[in-house]
């Protein structure tokens, strides 16, 4: 086992994992603030690797909760779209720099809380194909760098009005396929070493502690300032990584 010994990581770390599995214990963030954060104190690369095995870990609980609340008709869509939204972010995360994928994580970031911020229509809207092919093209892209493929996705399954156990069902399914793809080009980029995967196997408890934690303050915390305090730390860590990103570049 090959632990990283800076002690700043840790200091990062673990209240990110904590944070993302508050978030998938109930609370409803999900995967998208962990690889920002962590980039502030390792490489995006390292980031986004280290945290693959322990999202897979938290979508396998999702999937068996959901396995039978999905909607096959959008995922006959979406997930092909997917897939080839994974092939574009390992070409592209293949090709880059660390600073440019730094500047790169830090949109998606800022752009993952722009979108919070998004009006809601309340009115259904029926889906249509090239919508589906589009926006899980993209789900799949921000998954691949970042893990941070959910708002996209919301952005064509949320106007649709599905009943909340198929909307939340599709999602758990379209990341459980999709997140165990990725690990063949993770794979292929040389991400899947020891050096990686060890602080993956000592953080995976601090998240399933999370997602306890999420269980239980569900009920006992207001959602909207876990939100507002989230997406302001969201928003912070994104801008940062643009600023760090776009001087070394320069």
């Amino acid at each position: 086992m090959e632990f990283i010994a800076d002690p700043w990581f840790y200091v990062v770390a673990i209240p990110t994992m904590l944070l993302v599995g508050i978030s998938k214990g109930g609370l409803g963030l999900a995967g998208g603030l962990s690889v920002p954060l962590l980039s502030l104190v390792v490489s995006p690369f390292q980031a986004a690797a280290i945290m693959l095995p322990i999202l897979i870990v938290m979508d396998f609980s999702a999937f068996l909760a959901y396995r039978r609340h999905w909607d096959r008709r959008q995922m006959r869509v979406i997930l092909p779209a997917g897939l080839v939204g994974i092939l574009i972010g390992s070409l592209i995360f293949g090709a880059l720099s660390e600073d440019w994928i730094r500047v790169l994580i830090g949109m998606i970031a800022v752009g993952f809380v722009l979108h919070s911020f998004r009006r809601r229509t309340a009115a259904a809207r029926p889906p249509t194909r090239a919508k589906g092919y589009f926006w899980g093209a993209l789900a799949g892209f921000t998954s691949f760098v970042a893990h941070a493929g959910a708002p996209p996705l919301s952005v064509y399954l949320l106007p649709q009005r599905l009943e909340p156990a198929v909307l939340v069902g599709t999602s758990v399914m379209f990341f459980t396929v999709v997140n165990i793809v990725k690990l063949i080009p993770y794979s292929a980029l040389g991400l899947l070493h020891l050096q990686n995967l060890s602080p993956s196997l000592l953080l995976a408890p601090v998240g399933a502690l999370g997602i306890a934690l999420g269980v239980w303050l569900r009920t006992r915390i207001s959602t909207t300032l876990f939100y507002r305090l989230s997406y302001g730390l969201l928003l912070l860590t994104g801008g940062k990584l643009v600023y760090d990103g776009v001087r070394n570049l320069l």
